[in-house]
This record gives structure tokens, sequence and C-alpha cells, in this order.
């Protein structure tokens, strides 16, 4: 069962997900949720220090950072997943992240299918910064989620596995919409408070789109969405998605 646990150090609530990221995060009463994605991807590890440097200019702790968009040469294996993963968690450690022993940071990792960077790199970061209204305008992201049954990390808890027919592609977007919907409910927010939403696949979505994937979505198919031609980050997984409510989206230039 996820849980919504405040993290006062950080402005947000978080619900729970696994040990490496998160199920998603929303801003506190008095805070907002800003989304920077970088001009050109870095090295995940250089853009820690981006990051750092960033919120310390805007006077805000580490611990304000909330969500972290990465991007990998190419899937992994469970194994290797579970490799690059304590790394990024030791980092979290260090950073003083961690709350009560459950990691806050929600995360989405995708492979690019055309033109991957040639190691993990960063793409984008979301952390929260207090606002000038006194209401909280509901900001918040929903971590990435394929294909794989909540709580499992083996090949087994793929959703229909090694299929890739319309047929199949359709049953793996609808467990996908069922858990971007529980992640939405499980922070206490709903469809229309969606302004931004991602998918990850390399398969046709025509056949799924409107059945499957719009309808669904509500208010929110109104914003449209992004379709990203790249892979979730597991050997075996095809279809992914994240989903953010925000009203700020900045660029730093990594040039």
């Amino acid at each position: 069962m996820m849980q919504l646990i405040q993290n006062p150090r950080g402005n947000y609530r978080f619900l729970t997900g696994i040990a490496p990221y998160s199920s998603g995060v929303a801003a506190d009463d008095g805070y907002e949720i800003i989304h920077a994605t970088m001009t050109d991807p870095v090295p995940y590890r250089r853009g820690f220090e981006i990051i750092h440097e960033h919120l310390k200019a805007h006077g805000r702790k580490r611990q304000a950072l909330c969500a972290m968009e990465l991007r990998s040469p190419k899937p992994f294996s469970f194994e290797g997943f579970s490799e690059f993963n304590q790394g990024y968690q030791d980092i979290l450690m260090d950073w003083d992240l961690i709350v009560d022993g459950v990691n806050p940071i929600a995360r989405t990792n995708i492979a690019p299918e055309v033109g991957p960077p040639e190691e993990p790199c960063l793409y984008a970061f979301s952390y929260t910064i207090p606002c000038k209204e006194a209401q909280n305008p509901n900001t918040f992201v929903v971590a990435g989620a394929g294909e794989l049954k909540e709580g499992s990390m083996s090949p087994e808890g793929i959703v229909r596995g090694g299929e890739t027919n319309t047929d199949a592609m359709e049953e793996k977007a609808a467990h996908v919409m069922d858990t971007m919907e529980a992640r939405l409910f499980g922070l206490k927010l709903n469809w229309k408070h969606v302004k931004a939403v991602d998918i990850y696949t390399v398969h046709p979505l025509h056949p799924i789109l409107e059945k499957t994937i719009l309808k669904p979505l509500q208010e929110a198919t109104i914003h449209g969405l992004r379709w990203f031609y790249g892979r979730p980050p597991i050997i075996g997984l095809e279809f992914e998605m994240d989903m953010r409510g925000i009203r700020s989206d900045i660029r730093l230039d990594t040039r």
C-alpha cells in the first residue's frame, strides 16, 4: 500500500514507492513545484552539481529537490538497474534527502531509441519554491511507471511480457493508466489537475490512443500529450508514462 508522507524540510509530501524512487510528490500549501529541463542532458552526477548551484542561487536547500528525469544509453537488465540505483541512492543519502529511511524523490528513467546519451544523464528535475499565492496551486509530479506490476522487480511481473501486438500493448497501456490514476488519487488530486502527460514507447500509439489513453485522461486531454520515442529503463518493458501539474517550466542552459 502506498502511503502519503510529509517532507517538511522539502516543503512537499510524497507517495511511497520503492527504494530507488517515490511514486509521486505534491507541493505543500504556500509552495509550488518548478520543472526545470536541461537544454542539453548532462552526466547525471554532474547534474546533481548543477541542481545544487541552481537551488543555492534561488535560496533553496537541497531538500527542495523532489523529482528527477534521467536518460540512459539503453535499457538495463533487472540486475543492472539495481546496480545503477544503488549508486544513485548513495548520492541521495549524501545529500541528506532520505526521510525516515524512505526515498521521497520521484523519478523517470528512459532510454531514447534514437540518439541516446553515452552514459546516464540528467534530462530534467523538479523542486519546490515559496508560492506568492496564499492557496496551494496543486503542483505535483507523478513518477514514471511502466507495465511492471507494482512492487515487482523481476521479469515475471511484466504485463504480457514478450508481447508487442496491439492487444498486448493495449493491456500494457491500460495497466500503466491504472497506475497513473492510483498515484494521482494517492496524492489527493484528480485528472483536472494534470497539465502535462508524457508517454515513452517505440510502438505505434494510434491503435490504442483514443480508447486506452485519451478517454481515461478525462479533463487532462485538453493539454494533449508528448510522445518520446524511447524505451522504459528495464529490458522487457515497452510502455511508460509520467505526469505533472505545474505552472512554471524553465530551461537551464547547460552548454
